[in-house]
């Protein structure tokens, strides 16, 4: 009597469900009083002893039991639906997985309906049993599933939004039915559930998704730190290779990433953020890691009182005259039937590649950026700061380039070169607008201001340099002023007629003023010349004893002015200083009275 009753009493969804005359719990109330009847007997007659409360235990173990049964139902019907049309599409498990959800709830639903009030004679909460116990069989499927996939799809958010759904529902009858229990064991049942904790397995999954997509760039960048070459795809796309696939990886995840239906992306999307940030820094440097203009400046000149009509100089001319003779195609010796050639090196030309790859990257952040933003804030801020201040520093190592080394024997070596009226500026014009068209061809739109501009400040310092630190193959006397002031203003030219809006009126006009108060003091008499000297001395003694503190022995404080720095900062101070010591080679000293 015992087994036949508990046979039907530890699967009783199977055996009571459709019941007699269609209702589910007929005879249930009777079934169970044999079952413990029964039991409660063979017990007593056996000898056992009984501990606590027999029939709540047994009520108990008859739930469970019955609740995994009927999920199991539920769980193989369902994998049968499946198979029966996998021929005609692809199921994926969640799908069914989404459907064992909504079945479960169901079944709970059921259970609390027609089961637990019959239940609840001898067990204080049957609807908390078995909540509980389906909350475990679905959390054991879960988990299987979860085991078997590394990647963060819309169909797996489905599929953990349904379980948690599940969760909250079972959640919510077990408080309730254990609220109304004052038995101590009800309050246990609650503690036996164990949280799917769907939001930390989503956001592990994020963190997973997002650390294999990272690692995908920073392959990418060492890949380009290996192999790049600094060679442009094709004049379509005059950048490198690897700034576009660098950027195709960075779309990519941005878009995967915006199309991941889960809230809990809004708390990694910094995260992902501060990861393509630090990698597009890292490519950023490796592409502005192209040295610096002082590897271009030729060295400045030593200092010498000699004349340049002494003796001493004539014989050191005359000695040195055949390692300074200019090399042939050089301009030196009369420039006014010299035609030159583009000069652009390759390595300038890579550089102007880099220029390019710079601003592409910088585009491409910004529209990265207007992706991830939101309405309060921006990201990349860093990057696209990186990225300008590069812009910067390539252009201003590829104009020094092309004026100090490409184009050195036209203008720096060249340019008034033995005889200011014989070596004229304008071969090295003709040079410079043929350099400048080439470059306006080969850069992108965005990339021609910053370019032209710094090609712009390393002539001027050129033209600057070949006056002040030319060395002693140049001299400079009063009546050349004229000539000088009039090719300046040809260079200056040269820039505001190559191209439309490159270089600004207001920007061309503002940075020559240096060059131009150097020039004015050509025109300027010896005797303003000491003037000027004297006052900028005294200032300099000033400055001096400021520093100093003040001091009892004024001639100390004559003896400690220090000789003016070559800095190549030049300016009309520069210029007076070496024009009233005689103490550069570049200037031609006053003759004596």
């Amino acid at each position: 009597m015992q087994e036949w009753s508990e046979k039907r009493l530890l699967d009783y969804h199977g055996c009571h469900e459709k019941g007699f005359s269609g209702n589910a719990t007929e005879g249930m109330e009777v079934l169970l009083s044999l079952a413990l009847a029964a039991g409660k007997i063979v017990a007593d007659w056996e000898g056992a002893a009984v501990e606590g409360n027999f029939a709540g235990d047994r009520v108990d173990c008859y739930i469970r039991c019955s609740m995994k049964s009927a999920f199991t139902n539920i769980l193989e019907n369902g994998l049968d639906d499946v198979d029966s049309v996998i021929v005609d599409r692809d199921h994926d498990p969640g799908v069914m997985l989404m459907q064992l959800a909504r079945d479960t709830e169901q079944l709970a639903i059921f259970e609390r309906r027609n089961f637990s009030p019959v239940l609840r004679r001898w067990h204080p909460a049957p609807v908390a049993v078995a909540a509980v116990t389906l909350h475990g069989c679905f959390g054991v499927v879960l988990r299987q599933y979860l085991a078997k996939v590394n990647i963060l799809t819309e169909e797996l958010v489905r599929v953990l939004h349904s379980a948690s759904r599940l969760e909250k529902a079972l959640a919510q009858m077990t408080a309730e039915d254990a609220a109304d229990c004052d038995d101590g064991r009800a309050k246990a049942v609650v503690g036996d559930m164990e949280p799917y904790e769907v939001e930390t397995v989503v956001m592990g999954l994020l963190k997973t998704w997002m650390d294999d997509k990272l690692m995908l760039g920073r392959d990418c960048i060492l890949r380009a730190k290996d192999t790049e070459s600094w060679i442009p795809k094709s004049k379509a796309e005059p950048f490198a290779g690897s700034a576009m696939e660098l950027m195709k990886l960075a779309r990519a995840t941005v878009d995967e990433f915006a199309e991941i239906p889960a809230s809990a992306k809004d708390e990694v999307v910094q995260d992902l953020v501060d990861g393509l940030e630090t990698i597009f820094q890292d490519y950023i440097s490796f592409v502005a890691s192209c040295g610096s203009k002082q590897s271009y400046l030729p060295p400045l000149p030593p200092l010498t009182r000699c004349n340049q009509d002494s003796g001493f100089f004539r014989l050191w001319k005359r000695a040195a005259l055949p390692s300074c003779q200019a090399p042939e195609g050089s301009p030196r010796g009369g420039g006014s039937h010299h035609i030159p050639r583009p000069s652009i090196s390759r390595g300038t030309q890579r550089l102007y590649v880099r220029l390019n790859t710079l601003h592409y990257v910088l585009t491409h952040v910004q529209s990265l950026d207007q992706s991830l933003a939101t309405s309060s804030s921006s990201r990349f801020d860093r990057a696209r700061a990186a990225a300008q201040s590069a812009v910067s520093a390539v252009a201003e190592v590829a104009a020094h380039r092309l004026i100090f080394l490409d184009s050195r024997h036209s203008f720096y070596q060249g340019l008034y070169a033995g005889s200011v009226a014989d070596a004229r500026i304008r071969p090295a014009l003709r040079l410079l607008k043929q350099n400048l068209s080439f470059l306006v061809s080969v850069l992108a739109d965005r990339a021609q201001p910053v370019a032209v501009r710094e090609v712009m400040r390393a002539s001027f310092e050129a033209f600057l340099m070949v006056l002040l630190a030319g060395g002693n193959e140049r001299s400079f006397a009063r009546a050349d002023h004229a000539t000088v002031d009039e090719d300046f203003g040809s260079l200056k030219r040269a820039f505001c007629t190559c191209g439309e809006g490159l270089v600004p009126r207001t920007w061309s006009r503002a940075r020559p003023r240096t060059a131009e108060a150097v020039i004015d003091l050509m025109a300027r008499s010896t005797e303003y010349l000491i003037d000027a000297f004297g006052v900028a001395t005294c200032e300099s003694i000033g400055a001096g004893v400021g520093a100093g503190g003040g001091g009892d022995d004024d001639d100390n404080d004559y003896r400690d002015t220090p000789v003016p720095p070559t800095t190549r900062q030049w300016h009309p101070a520069t210029r007076t200083r070496s024009s009233g010591c005689c103490a550069t080679a570049t200037t031609r000293p006053p003759t004596s009275s």
